[in-house]
């Protein structure tokens, strides 16, 4: 039997259990550190030949030059037109409904003129040059190629470049065809510190990126966290979160496969049940025990379930709402008869999945919504990626020779007031007398 820690909210120590459940920090790892670091530093200092030579080392490859890691356009192409059919018509359709999502997030410029003739305003620009990140070999996830160059494509990113390692020389086709399908402009086969390093420094054959997107592992987390300041990042992304809010109405079944669904990403992944209903929750106990033994990834569920997943009974969705809002779930599924009243209610959360036959795993590749989410209780400040992420605002600023006259003397008084000179004498410069 999975032994999944049980609380309940009318424990005594319930705050106690619910922290050391919550409690997460993914501890430095001195020597990734310090290879990161050395990595990093090589980059700057050698370009193109410290990420030929660390690519070769750590992914098992021959390259002579980094023309033998880029990707042609022809070769992105033939990965899509050699799809299977059906593999195929899931992208498009997959691409389709990101794309129609993300659409609708644009965001405008806008100004107003005062009655003196100033003017103010805002003005929208996309990003010259975005990096992608995408895992690769075994681990492949073309749905991660498809949430983060659509949105950046949607923004109006001029040149989007992709890197993806692949280990022993194994490419992934649906990862190159999502690749074509999402307008990425050039693709390296390089990845971990090296890859983030070329991206954020520039190399003789890597153009320097504005911001870095995509998840990776502890190495690449670790670089991009480096890097973050001479380059923009998305975010530095802790394990894959589900938490489930039920009334026991649902189908256990259904609850036990979308509690592995996040479990099977990593052992560190987790998983958690709120319900009202104890007996529903021996249930769903109960599907683990029968489902667990189909699953490829038996060993690695378990050990997530064991080690962070959580059966928790409370009193009433109230409570549980309100346990919902404390833990700021990635992913949040109101698994609930009626579920629609409660949605407002939930303050922090990356995505709400609403009722029994909304499945996470949609989410993940074809709802719409960007799976790039807020992870470890981030989703109190910060929100899903998107095209506002590939956006920048910049101020406008048009003083009138009328407004120059009473701007002029308010910001002279203040500066005056903060002892700096310059700054009144410049606001005077501009007065009628």
């Amino acid at each position: 039997m999975v032994a999944i820690k049980r609380l309940a909210t009318v424990d005594a120590d319930f705050k106690a259990k619910m922290d050391a459940l919550l409690a997460f920090e993914a501890a430095a790892d001195e020597n990734i550190e310090r290879t990161v670091a050395n990595i990093l530093a090589d980059v700057k200092t050698r370009g193109d030949a410290a990420v030929v030579e660390c690519t070769n080392k750590f992914d098992r490859l021959r390259a002579a030059t980094m023309a033998d890691l880029e990707l042609s356009k022809d070769e992105l192409q033939k990965a899509l037109d050699s799809l299977p059919a059906d593999r195929r018509a899931a992208l498009e359709a997959a691409a389709g409904r990101i794309k129609a999502y993300h659409e609708r997030q644009t965001m405008e410029g806008w100004s107003y003129t005062e009655g003196d003739g100033t003017m103010l305003g805002q003005m929208i620009t996309a990003l010259d040059r975005v990096g992608l990140y995408v895992p690769g070999g075994k681990a492949a996830y073309p749905s991660s190629v498809l949430m983060n160059a659509i949105p950046a494509k949607v923004a109006g990113v001029k040149e989007l470049i992709m890197v993806v390692p692949t280990p022993g020389g194994e490419h992934n086709q649906l990862v190159q065809a999502a690749a074509c399908l999402a307008g990425v402009d050039r693709v390296f086969t390089i990845g971990g510190a090296q890859a983030v390093g070329a991206l954020a420094y520039g190399t003789q054959t890597v153009p320097q990126v504005d911001k870095i997107v995509g998840p990776g592992n502890a190495y690449v987390a670790t670089a991009k966290r480096r890097v973050f300041g001479i380059v923009g990042i998305d975010m530095v992304a802790g394990p894959s979160e589900i938490l489930v809010v039920s009334d026991g109405s649902g189908n256990p079944d259904w609850v036990a496969m979308d509690l592995f669904s996040q479990a099977e990403h990593d052992e560190l992944a987790q998983s958690i049940l709120i319900c009202t209903d104890a007996a529903f929750i021996e249930q769903v106990q109960a599907s683990i025990e029968k489902l667990l033994p189909t699953m490829p990834r038996r060993e690695v569920i378990e050990t997530s379930l064991t080690n962070r997943g959580a059966f928790i009974l409370v009193r009433d969705i109230e409570e549980a709402v309100a346990i919902a809002n404390r833990v700021a779930p990635e992913h949040l599924e109101l698994a609930l008869a009626d579920p629609d009243p409660w949605v407002s209610k939930i303050h922090h959360a990356g995505a709400i999945f609403i009722g029994h036959y909304t499945s996470e795993s949609l989410g993940d590749y074809c709802a719409g919504p960007n799976h790039v989410l807020p992870t470890s209780g981030s989703a109190r400040f910060s929100s899903p990626l998107g095209v506002y992420d590939f956006q920048k605002r910049t101020s406008l600023i048009k003083v009138s020779q009328a407004g120059a006259q009473t701007l002029g003397r308010i910001a002279r008084t203040l500066a005056e007031g903060e002892g700096l000179p310059a700054h009144a004498q410049s606001a005077a410069y501009r007065l009628d007398n």
